[in-house]
């Protein structure tokens, strides 16, 4: 193992791919010139020069537009969002035409295409740059989303993702990207669509994603503590959602928590409730327990922000009261 951020090992992620396949590139906006707006691309225009790492207009519809072209004459392309928010800027290129291409071909053609979304809470970015917009991707058929929460799996999925011969939207956590932990030396692939039990527990299932699966780690090891052992299940896929990981661990505790750092309304805890609900309710020996973000938009003044963040002392509290 080796100790790098998440964000080089996203890097070295884009490096062994496009050196293992020359139809793989790279598009977006300030990706040659800046390295990217957090520096994950830093360094790939020196090493496979400005054709396929390409600086591209301020324009969303452009970037995802082009990429489904690419990626229908037989290209892999990788496009950059800037920030998970201005996805809603070519939302028709995205569910109308990304996510439909390979059925509405009658399943002629694939449609291997990387959408990269820095998304999520950093100080003080206010409404329009800290979303977590995951859950509106969850709702659409066509579509494989996944969300690591840390740097082996950062670069795990990643290149699952580019080798993948479908539309792939990659959430990437811009809290996350300074992150440091362990990673493999030799190459490896984390499977899309399999959720992983990061420790094992007796009392409580808790399933999270992304930023907040750390800050669950946090409230496990405080509930520890206290005599509350919780079985931590990190998603890593949203769509498709491990079912199968979810509710053989449910049948073991009989309990179920879910934190998210998105909005609770409407957001993918819902959707495992749901499962749970449908197929493990006998399982369950208390009422299971959504953790999100409030219905509102994320606030700019630093108080506020900090009341609407989900933190890991409202997780280890919320996971309490079901005990």
């Amino acid at each position: 193992m080796k100790i790098i951020s998440f964000s080089q090992a996203t890097l070295e992620a884009m490096e062994e791919e496009m050196l293992h396949d020359e139809t793989v590139f790279v598009m977006g906006e300030d990706i040659a010139r800046q390295g990217g707006i957090f520096g994950q691309f830093k360094g790939l225009p020196d090493k496979f020069g400005t054709e396929r790492v390409r600086d591209t207009p301020i324009s969303e519809t452009a970037i995802v537009g082009a990429a489904v072209g690419a990626a229908l004459a037989g290209m892999r392309p990788v496009a950059d969002m800037h920030f998970a928010d201005f996805i809603g800027v070519c939302m028709d290129e995205v569910f109308n035409q990304m996510a439909k291409v390979h059925y509405m071909f009658g399943g002629q053609k694939t449609l291997p295409m990387v959408l990269r979304a820095p998304d999520g809470l950093i100080n003080q970015a206010a409404a329009q740059h800290s979303q977590s917009v995951e859950a509106w991707f969850q709702h659409i058929p066509g579509l494989k989303v996944v969300i690591p929460s840390n740097p082996a799996d950062a670069k795990g999925l990643l290149k699952s993702a580019i080798r993948d011969d479908n539309p792939v939207i990659y959430f990437e956590h811009k809290a996350l990207f300074s992150m440091k932990g362990e990673v493999p030396e030799e190459e490896f692939f984390t499977p899309i669509g399999k959720a992983k039990v990061i420790k094992e527990g007796t009392d409580v299932t808790l399933v999270s994603y992304s930023m907040t699966m750390n800050l669950a780690v946090q409230a496990a090891e405080k509930l520890e503590k206290e005599g509350i052992n919780v079985e931590l299940v990190d998603l890593r896929t949203i769509s498709p959602i491990d079912k199968k990981t979810i509710l053989n661990s449910v049948a073991k505790t009989n309990r179920l928590a879910i934190a998210h750092e998105a909005v609770k309304q409407g957001g993918v805890g819902g959707e495992i409730a749901a499962i749970v609900a449908e197929e493990g309710l006998d399982y369950l020996d208390a009422p299971i327990l959504r953790i999100g973000a409030p219905f509102t938009p994320i606030p700019f003044a630093k108080p506020l922000e900090q009341a609407y963040r989900v933190t890991a002392d409202k997780i280890y509290e919320g996971v309490k009261s079901m005990m």
